[in-house]
């Protein structure tokens, strides 16, 4: 029984479900909703001029040729002339109002998507992979495109054609219009049985193309690695078995939708057999006679809103196939539209940062709810603005999770954090995310020039501004050598600049910001040690108002700060000054005697 329940509930549920996502897709609309609207009249139009032209011609038939009197044949071969022109002309309109509406749909479509992923904070971009933001920009957009035309145009040509086409053989003769209708059961609990069938495979598919284009991201993302450890074939046949279950669902989708033809032409057969067999009956019974029955012409007609009645249902079956492809993307869309950013702007949002003062009171965080452990647990922390904070501790022990907090990349799930005295969920994001610059670890820069990358930090920068926070980096004497300085080229990456130079211009777009607060997430790992002791020399020098937090491998990147955290899985298990820590924490006594060792061996062998 509550099986019963549940499969009734999920029957219910999906006209909701279907109501929800066209709400939700219309909204992408807006300025082609014209074009939406002229399409189906034009369509309109063209389709009453079709059904118009069987009449037209029976009458030609009947009046001119079987009559014999040119002028009737003049009259209609008139008519029907202007019936076809205007018929093309309407045609023509509504074909290029489609492509324009399906355009354009697209585009707002892919434009509203990526606005709201841009809106994402990394907890709802964790949700989703790349790949799959990638598919659903691309092939389920595409999807949706060819759908929304096929609707717009045949979706509303073909119940047009159907019906009146209907009715004017119905006019003819009743009878014999009585074929159609029989059709119709036939093939709706043909279709329906398909998309039940088929539409689960189809979501397979788009999961299975999210997966196709992670590999393919992460595949080029690390190219080097692959071909330094030889492992092409690996990587071939891990594309190979995606590609593979993609053939097979999509194999399977395509025989299954196979049966659609077969079924729509046993109906189209069977009913022209039956015309055809009825209406020589009525002829020859009448004596062609239109009075006593059927004629010649009338027969002529009913054939031919026969072939236009059941050319709309395979249009018909057309747009169900299509709309059954489409509803799984549509679906996964606006799973993305739909999605609400966990990091959002207050109703009533502080405007200004006072300071580079941080304050973590009990701060407990989690990926996700459901996570047991805490990546950071209650974690108690003050720092005063203008201080230089050294992070230090293992792989895994969430240093880089403790700054991500600050400028709210995610939000705490327990206990506060403030900046400049403010917990940071009541700032204006905007407004908190520019007084922080942050360097992390994986260093991106984008196509474009040395300039345009530095101009990230601050777009109305000067060349003097951009130049300066290059001397600061320790960029500029490396940017001098290339031909065309400031003004050289990029690759998407930065795959044609070293780490160490990448880690220099990311320090550097950081500065240009002015911030209250510097991160440093271990960027300065790819640099010499000489050019790390010019670059901390530097920000006490030049910024020394800023809060900077430097997260690093190195002791000697960080034994200057006025504090020293040592961190161990999610918790801060000392804090102090280099001297300090020396003398009572035996994690960092036992990483700062290694780095030191190892730095003195050569002079102790010569």
């Amino acid at each position: 029984m509550s099986g019963t329940n549940v499969t009734t509930a999920a029957v219910q549920s999906q006209p909701k479900q279907k109501r929800h996502l066209v709400r939700t897709l219309g909204k992408s609309l807006r300025e082609y909703r014209k074009p939406s609207i002229l399409t189906p009249i034009f369509v309109v139009v063209e389709g009453v001029l079709e059904i118009l032209i069987p009449t037209v011609m029976a009458s030609l038939i009947d009046e001119g040729i079987t009559g014999k009197s040119m002028p009737a044949i003049v009259k209609f071969g008139l008519i029907l002339l202007a019936c076809s022109l205007c018929s093309l002309a309407a045609g023509f309109l509504a074909g290029k109002f489609a492509a324009i509406a399906g355009a354009g749909f697209a585009k707002n479509l892919r434009h509203d998507e990526f606005e709201k992923v841009q809106g994402f904070s990394f907890t709802n971009i964790d949700k989703f992979s790349t790949g799959s933001i990638i598919t659903r920009l691309t092939t389920d957009v595409t999807n949706l495109q060819n759908a929304y035309s096929m609707i717009i145009r045949l979706g509303v040509r073909a119940p047009i054609m159907m019906i009146v086409a209907w009715i004017f053989s119905f006019r003819i003769s009743p009878s014999i219009s009585l074929v159609f209708l029989a059709c119709i059961p036939v093939l709706a609990f043909g279709l329906c049985g398909l998309a039940v069938y088929v539409h689960p495979v189809f979501e397979r598919v788009f999961h299975a193309y999210d997966k196709l284009n992670n590999v393919v991201d992460e595949n080029l993302q690390g190219i080097r690695v692959v071909k330094s450890y030889t492992r092409e074939s690996h990587e071939i046949a891990k594309f190979g078995r995606i590609s593979q279950r993609i053939y097979k669902d999509f194999s399977k989708a395509d025989r299954v939708m196979s049966f659609n033809g077969p079924l729509m032409m046993v109906c189209v057969y069977v009913s022209m057999i039956l015309i055809a067999w009825m209406g020589a009956r009525q002829i020859v019974s009448s004596g062609n006679n239109a009075a006593l029955g059927l004629t010649t012409g009338d027969l002529t007609a009913l054939v031919t809103y026969a072939m236009q009645i059941l050319m709309a249902m395979m249009m018909l079956s057309m747009i169900f196939v299509m709309c059954i492809i489409s509803q799984a993307s549509a679906e996964r869309i606006c799973q993305v539209l739909n999605e609400e950013s966990t990091v959002t702007n207050p109703a009533e949002p502080v405007k200004t940062v006072a300071d580079g003062s941080i304050d973590f009171d009990h701060v407990t965080f989690r990926y996700s709810d459901n996570s047991e452990k805490p990546v950071l647990d209650d974690i108690t922390l003050k720092i005063r603005s203008g201080m230089t904070v050294g992070i230090v501790g293992g792989t895994g022990s969430a240093k880089s999770s403790l700054v991500q907090l600050v400028p709210r990349l995610y939000d705490v799930t327990d206990g506060s954090l403030k900046v400049g005295g403010v917990d940071v969920r009541k700032y204006d994001l905007e407004i908190l995310r520019d007084q922080v610059a942050m360097v992390l670890q994986k260093n991106v820069l984008f196509s474009g020039t040395i300039a345009d990358n530095l101009r990230w930090g601050n777009p109305n920068a000067t060349d003097e501004e951009i130049r300066r926070a290059c001397q600061l980096a320790q960029a500029d004497g490396f940017i001098q050598e290339f031909p065309d300085k400031y003004d050289t080229y990029i690759e998407q990456g930065g795959t044609n600049v070293s780490g160490g130079q990448r880690q220099r211009l990311c320090i550097a777009r950081a500065l240009l910001k002015k911030p209250k607060i510097l991160i440093l997430d271990d960027s300065t790992s790819a640099v010499d040690t000489k050019t790390d002791k010019l670059i901390r020399e530097a920000f006490h020098n030049e910024i020394p108002d800023t809060t900077k937090i430097i997260i690093a491998q190195r002791i000697a990147s960080v034994q200057e700060s006025d504090m020293i955290l040592v961190m161990e899985d999610g918790r801060i298990m000392a804090a102090g000054t280099h001297d300090e820590l020396l003398a009572t924490c035996d994690e960092y006594r036992s990483i700062y005697e290694s780095q030191t060792k190892n730095q003195a061996q050569p002079e102790g062998l010569k």
